[in-house]
């Protein structure tokens, strides 16, 4: 499969990962090939997504050991982009405001750095769908939608994007309506993004959550809230669906690390 347009990537990988209990590195660079230690080995995650990544101009944001990011990525191509505080997936292209003016490419992608087997055809996909909407997200459909937002889509366009404390509320007829999930990997044409970022910026959502042991009402930005504007605008927003969930896999716990290395074994043999 062939792209369609020149394309630009940003890789998010600015966040510690809470949730690996026991790991206090960057959780990008986890190795999918374990070695003497469970957190020690080969081919980090985020290597592993670069080299799957569609040429052209790549960011990688950063905040949480960005000196270790940025040592494990050296043999690319790389501008960094630092984000000051962690306050979500918004303010991480916030972060890359300057970065993503400096781009001559029709189109961006924005894909997460702890998720590490989405095909390149799929990001191929994903960006040419770009065609015909302004804005694509990258859905998959899961035996269980556990935790996961759901793509809310009417006539081929995704009006919002709904997390899960909220479509769980819904009347059980509509919760199993929606059977699309967001994997969190989006791709959007530049100058739409460039016109929308403002808009974000200045939409904080005030998210109240533990700061050293103290409850503080903290000013967060979203993607998500992206697809609200863009639908008000009358711009369309789409969906490209993978087949295999696999390709979506986050590794945000041990557990997931382990799974992601037996899939990652499976898929490169002896690798």
């Amino acid at each position: 499969m062939e792209m369609n347009s020149s394309v630009t990537s940003i890789i998010m990988a600015a966040g510690r990962g809470s949730r690996m209990k026991m790991y206090d590195g960057n959780k990008t660079l986890l190795p999918l090939i374990p070695g003497s230690s469970s957190f020690e080995g080969q081919k980090p995650i985020l290597i592993h997504i670069l080299s799957t990544l569609p040429p052209g101009p790549q960011a990688v944001i950063v905040n949480y050991k960005s000196e270790d990011v940025k040592n494990a990525s050296q043999a690319f191509d790389l501008t960094y982009c630092h984000q000051p505080e962690l306050n979500g997936t918004g303010g991480a292209l916030l972060a890359a405001r300057d970065f993503l003016d400096s781009q001559s490419s029709e189109n961006v992608l924005i894909t997460m750095g702890d998720v590490p087997f989405v095909h390149a055809d799929t990001y191929i996909k994903l960006v040419n769908k770009l065609d015909e909407h302004h804005l694509v997200v990258l859905g998959f459909q899961p035996k269980d939608k556990k935790q996961y937002g759901v793509l809310e889509i009417r006539e081929n366009r995704v009006e919002k994007i709904t997390e899960a404390k909220y479509w769980m509320k819904y009347p059980k007829e509509k919760q199993a309506s929606l059977t699309i999930c967001n994997s969190g990997i989006y791709a959007a044409r530049l100058e739409t993004l460039r016109r929308f970022l403002p808009v974000l910026a200045s939409r904080p959502q005030i998210v109240r959550k533990e700061r050293r042991g103290v409850m503080t009402d903290i000013r967060e930005y979203f993607i998500t809230d992206i697809v609200e504007y863009m639908n008000a605008d009358g711009l369309s927003v789409g969906c490209s669906l993978t087949e295999n969930e696999a390709e979506t896999m986050g590794v945000d716990d041990p557990a997931a690390l382990e799974k992601a290395r037996k899939y990652y074994r499976e898929i490169m043999g002896d690798a």
